[in-house]
């Protein structure tokens, strides 16, 4: 909110959120300051690891993929893989910008593991009769019967969480406010 607000005001350099955040540090620091005799409260300490959304989200992911991996791979996936089937599995016969759109992935980092799908014989990539530019995708039988396979791997994962399902979809929710936060211009 501040950070917006900074920013409506046309801070210099074109970095408003670089002021919000000095300013906001400076009075944190302030606040930091215990009187003379008192204990220090670590959890309002900004720079503590353990007070870092950025490092919990990292570990976080981090953990969650370590946790998807060995599943995958006795269904012969990736991480990335198994991401771009999920895509596949809701809308199949889309194009590679598309599919690079809902992953948040460029067409670069993208093409490689479609060619290793579509060497394993999950998926077909063709050129749109209706624009040469564009790359479909679309899955063959042994991709669309692989989805039963995801569908247990990802019951697997959800167990060992320890949330229930409203809690995940609760979790999840806040966490695509924060990547449309993080990802406005």
């Amino acid at each position: 909110m501040l950070c917006r607000a900074i920013g409506a005001t046309g801070e210099r350099d074109g970095f408003p959120c670089v002021a919000m955040w000095t300013t906001e540090m400076a009075c944190m620091t302030e606040e930091l300051r215990e009187p003379p005799g008192a204990e220090f409260d670590r959890t309002r300490d900004p720079l503590l690891l353990d007070n870092q959304l950025c490092y919990a989200l990292y570990a976080a992911a981090h953990r969650m993929t370590k946790s998807y991996r060995p599943l995958l791979e006795r269904i012969g996936l990736t991480y990335p893989q198994y991401l771009v089937l999920m895509v596949l599995w809701e809308t199949d016969g889309v194009t590679v910008s598309e599919i690079g759109r809902r992953l948040r992935l460029d067409s670069g980092t993208l093409t490689p593991v479609l060619k290793r799908l579509e060497t394993a014989g999950l998926l077909q990539r063709n050129r749109r009769r209706t624009d040469e530019r564009e790359v479909e995708i679309a899955l063959t039988e042994k991709g669309r019967a692989l989805r039963a396979d995801a569908a247990e791997v990802r019951q697997s994962v959800m167990c060992q969480l320890d949330l229930t399902e409203p809690e995940v979809q609760a979790m999840r929710i806040d966490l695509n406010h924060l990547i449309d936060s993080l990802s406005k211009d």
